[in-house]
């Protein structure tokens, strides 16, 4: 498939009760041994990128290993690849969106996009944000390109007091709306996992909506019921693969 094609296969992935599993991958390693497991397509977690080359999240990383590590991943494997780009390393539309073309240039299909202030407090107001994701739609259009853009917001994953979020649906719902008018594909609510709350927002929302897999979220099968249209697992697999290899590191060192 070019690019073009493997954009459109993923888009046709996510389904509202039949959700695209996206077990996130950090290289070109990880990508091969993801794909050869039979992933239909590939996910990237910004915090495991990070976190693999030395540095913390929140756009610690450079923006150019970034993209030198998405284009290991295209090169490497021919599946479609989204990114995570937090913020796309920039405040304003314009440069989100050259940005985000550096990363549709070395073969990405799509990217998360977030509206919490990476350099800062909070999250962007709303049409603030909006105007963020129209500046990065118009540049996938103008390379007549059927980009991804899923859309986060970090309402629930800011907030770790469980039983607020119940008070934080009807912003989330308005900010899916509004990431929907500016040209959003799908939208993304880190953090929330509970199941009421969950359905609410898949029955509100016009895009599919995408749940991170953690401790205490409804399993697969629970959350297509609820209408999920895309699960992802963020940093999980990373930080199970790195416990594992500190494990047998230890019990090598350990005989010596």
């Amino acid at each position: 498939m070019n690019q073009t094609e493997k954009a459109k296969a993923f888009a046709a992935l996510h389904k509202k009760g039949d959700p695209i599993v996206l077990y996130n991958i950090w290289d070109a390693g990880t990508a091969k041994a993801v794909a050869d497991a039979g992933a239909k397509a590939l996910a990237t977690g910004s915090w495991s990128v990070a976190a693999a080359h030395g540095f913390a999240d929140g756009e610690k990383l450079p923006m150019s290993v970034l993209i030198e590590t998405a284009k290991s991943i295209t090169d490497a494997v021919d599946l479609p690849l989204s990114v995570d780009f937090e913020g796309a390393y920039s405040a304003e539309p314009q440069g989100a969106a050259a940005n985000v073309a550096r990363l549709l240039d070395v073969g990405a299909i799509g990217i998360n996009f977030e509206d919490r202030v990476v350099a800062g407090d909070g999250l962007y107001p709303i049409e603030s944000q909006a105007a963020r994701i129209r500046a990065i739609r118009a540049m996938a259009d103008g390379k007549d390109m059927p980009f991804f853009i899923n859309a986060r917001t970090d309402l629930f994953l800011a907030e770790s007091d469980l039983s607020k979020h119940a008070s934080l649906v009807d912003e989330a719902i308005e900010r899916g709306r509004a990431y929907a008018a500016a040209g959003g594909n799908g939208f993304f609510v880190p953090g929330l996992i509970d199941p009421a709350l969950i359905e609410k927002i898949c029955a509100a929302s016009s895009l599919p909506v995408n749940i991170m897999m953690r401790a205490g979220a409804p399993d697969v099968k629970t959350l297509a019921k609820l209408g999920v249209g895309r699960i992802s697992y963020g940093p999980g697999p990373y930080r199970s693969m790195m416990e594992k290899l500190k494990q047998e590191a230890a019990t090598i060192y350990n005989l010596v």
